[in-house]
């Protein structure tokens, strides 16, 4: 069995998504990226746009206005200004 990746997307007012997932792909700043367990460490800004979270067949989809992500090897930490799911495929 594949790695998960542990993953949370947390605003200012609640956290919106915290699970173990395959992979979670978001809008960087500096262009799109995705994450899956074990991803190299790394922190970067986002811009606003979709953050898609994705376990087996399923896909959930949360709209994000700027904040962060944070990569370490415990997992994915979003830290959004404001964070609203948008779609649930």
């Amino acid at each position: 069995m594949a790695s998960k990746l542990s993953f949370s997307l947390v605003s200012p007012e609640r956290e919106v998504f915290s699970g173990l997932v395959d992979q979670v792909d978001a809008p960087g700043v500096e262009g799109d990226f995705g994450v899956l367990a074990d991803h190299a460490p790394f922190m970067t800004a986002l811009r606003e746009g979709v953050v898609t979270v994705m376990d087996g067949s399923s896909r959930r989809q949360f709209l994000v206005e700027g904040g962060f992500a944070d990569v370490t090897p415990a997992g994915l930490t979003i830290l959004a200004e404001r964070a609203t799911e948008v779609a649930a495929v």
